[in-house]
């Protein structure tokens, strides 16, 4: 049974639907100081809705993007060369964060092939 949209997510539930280990979870907490999830009786995380989209973000320009961690937090910080679009306001996005849509596929192809090509060009 499926929660209902707005409802807080365990560590576990969170890390499930990202297909994420859960300490890399609470690692992140140690290095994205905007990433404050709630932690009730015995130490136990419960995300936020505001907490699950910052997650999904983290995770995106971890893992899709493929920026560091101080590259992700400076994009996170508005800081830097490429800030990409969050995935939810892109393109419809898959459990694993990455999105389908063929428009948003190419356009980061695109992005991909400009930086390369400028790093071989410096």
């Amino acid at each position: 049974m499926a929660k209902q949209a707005g409802a807080f997510l365990t560590i576990g539930e969170l890390a499930s639907e990202l297909g994420i280990a859960q300490h890399i979870l609470r690692y992140w907490e140690t290095r994205f100081p905007q990433l404050r999830p709630l932690q009730r009786a015995g130490n136990r995380r419960y995300y936020r809705p505001d907490d699950v989209v910052l997650v999904r973000r983290i995770h995106h320009l971890l893992n899709i993007e493929g920026f560091t961690v101080r590259g992700a937090q400076a994009a996170l910080a508005g800081k830097g060369e490429a800030v990409a679009t969050p995935p939810a306001a892109a393109a419809p996005v898959s459990a694993t964060g990455a999105s389908h849509a063929p428009e948003v596929v190419l356009a980061r192809l695109q992005q991909i092939r400009d930086r390369l090509s400028a790093a071989l060009h410096a």
